[in-house]
């Protein structure tokens, strides 16, 4: 599925008062709100970003930073820093949630098994 038909699929539902939204189309509700949200606060952030860089100079921020890079961000530690996140970051196919994966098929396994139901690979 394609990153467009997704955002055809989350927009394109029109529901009336009187009848009852087909499952599954709350969490659409809920991700159109979050993505309309989103949008207005980056119009907001980027028709105001003079005026925030203005108060960030006035507070000093740029000056504190300047100082931690200098003192703390040398070639090493960031060197460091990206490997280290690097190697913190779960593999692709894991997701977040209850159970695991087929490592071949990716098929959601709930519980315990030691076969996936989907193509009968041994789960580790």
């Amino acid at each position: 599925m394609t990153f467009y038909s997704q955002l055809l699929q989350i927009f394109s539902y029109r529901g009336t008062l009187f009848n009852r939204p087909p499952s599954g189309t709350l969490l659409l509700r809920r991700l159109q709100k979050i993505i309309v949200i989103g949008l207005i606060g980056a119009i907001f952030l980027a028709g105001n970003v003079l005026l925030i860089a203005n108060w960030l100079s006035e507070k000093g921020v740029p000056e504190k930073a300047n100082w931690l890079r200098e003192n703390f961000l040398t070639g090493t530690a960031i060197t460091v820093i990206i490997a280290l996140l690097i190697l913190l970051v779960s593999p692709g196919r894991s997701r977040f949630g209850i159970g695991r994966s087929c490592p071949v098929c990716d098929k959601r396994l709930l519980g315990n098994p030691s076969y996936c139901s989907e193509c009968g690979s041994k789960v580790a």
